[in-house]
C-alpha cells in the first residue's frame, strides 16, 4: 500500500504546479523565504519577515514584469491608488514577481511607482512555491510563473487573499480597496 502510494505521488507531482495545491490561504502565515530587492546601492536580497512584521500589507503578484496585462492595468492600478490603498491603514504595497530585482526596478521606473509600491523580485519563486502560486505557462514559453494575487497581510498573516478566475478585475487595487 505505501509503495502504491508512493508511485501516485511520484507520478502526479508534476500536475500540481498552477493547480492551487497547498496554497496559501486566509489565516496562513507569510512563508519565510528570501527575495529580490533593488537598493540604492544595488541589487540584494532581503526576508520577508522584514517586510511584513509588525505592518500591513497590501500585496500582488503577477506573472511577469513588462506583460501586457501586469503593464497596462495591475500595476498602474495600484500606483494610482496607493494614497487611498495607505489611507486605509496599509504601511505598504508590494509588487511580487518572477523576476529580478534589475527587471523589477526598471519596471517600477517605466511606471513611476516611486516610493508608491515597493518592487519585489522572486526570481528563484522562493515565494511562490512556498505559497504554493506557480503557475506553469510552459507551452507558452514563458516557464514557471506567479499566479496573479492580491492580499492583504497584517503582521505577517493573511487577512484577504484573491485569485483571478478569467479576466482581469478580481485581484485589481479597486477590489483590495474594497476589502479595507
Amino acid at each position: 500500500a505505501l509503495r502504491r502510494c508512493l508511485d501516485y505521488l511520484w507520478k502526479n507531482s508534476e500536475t500540481r504546479i498552477g493547480e492551487n495545491f497547498m496554497t496559501i490561504q486566509v489565516g496562513d502565515k507569510i512563508p519565510e523565504v528570501t527575495l529580490g530587492i533593488m537598493t540604492e546601492s544595488g541589487p540584494d536580497v532581503t526576508s520577508s519577515s522584514s517586510l511584513f512584521k509588525g505592518k500591513r500589507v497590501a500585496v500582488f503578484g503577477l506573472p511577469g514584469a513588462f506583460t501586457k496585462t501586469c503593464s497596462s492595468q495591475h500595476l498602474p492600478g495600484f500606483v494610482q491608488h496607493a494614497d487611498a490603498i495607505k489611507a486605509k491603514g496599509v504601511n505598504s504595497i508590494i509588487c511580487l514577481s518572477v523576476n529580478d530585482p534589475w527587471v523589477m526596478d526598471a519596471w517600477g521606473q517605466a511606471h513611476g511607482v516611486g516610493d508608491k509600491v515597493l518592487m519585489i523580485g522572486d526570481g528563484a519563486l522562493n515565494f511562490t512555491k512556498s505559497a504554493g502560486l506557480e503557475l506553469d505557462l510552459s507551452e507558452k514559453c514563458y516557464g514557471v510563473r506567479c499566479q496573479r494575487f492580491s492580499m492583504i497581510v497584517d503582521n505577517g498573516v493573511v487577512e484577504t487573499l484573491h485569485f483571478e478566475k478569467g479576466e482581469f478585475g478580481e485581484t485589481s487595487a479597486e477590489r483590495l480597496l474594497e476589502d479595507l
